[in-house]
């Protein structure tokens, strides 16, 4: 199972959602490391400062964020040779049609709108750690 490790990157502000996460991880026996960077310029700046290992890396990206939102940080992440071909899941409450379709344009692997409930929360990480064990990433 150790090559199936992830090293995953949360960039959100919400510590509410970021505490959920944890709580998901925790609930589903997600044992890959999580990162996490409150805006897009910190999540720009953990990546290329080598903070988080550079294989097998996964981003879940909010959108709504200060300083720098997630179609910003996206566009920047395409744009940079080194970091353009990883792979981020777009996890919001943004269900704006233009936000979906940006993110999707940004080649994002997924999109996904927050669960209101812990529990439904959790399923969605538990569905979400099934995807990414079946996966073959770089």
């Amino acid at each position: 199972m150790q090559d199936k490790m992830l090293n995953i990157l949360l960039v959100e502000d919400d510590e509410v959602d970021v505490m959920n996460v944890n709580r998901a991880f925790k609930k589903n026996n997600i044992s890959n490391p999580l990162f996490v960077a409150g805006n897009g310029l910190d999540a720009l700046a953990m990546l290329r400062g080598g903070q988080i290992p550079r294989d097998r890396r996964l981003i879940l990206l909010d959108l709504n964020m200060p300083r720098m939102n997630g179609i910003e940080f996206l566009r920047e992440l395409r744009g940079d040779a080194e970091l353009k071909s990883t792979p981020v899941v777009v996890l919001t409450t943004s269900d704006d049609e233009r936000d979906r379709v940006d993110a999707y344009n940004l080649n994002v692997a997924g999109y996904i709108l927050k669960p209101v409930t812990l529990t439904n929360f959790v399923e969605a990480m538990a569905t979400l750690n099934k995807y990414w064990t079946l996966v073959e990433l770089p």
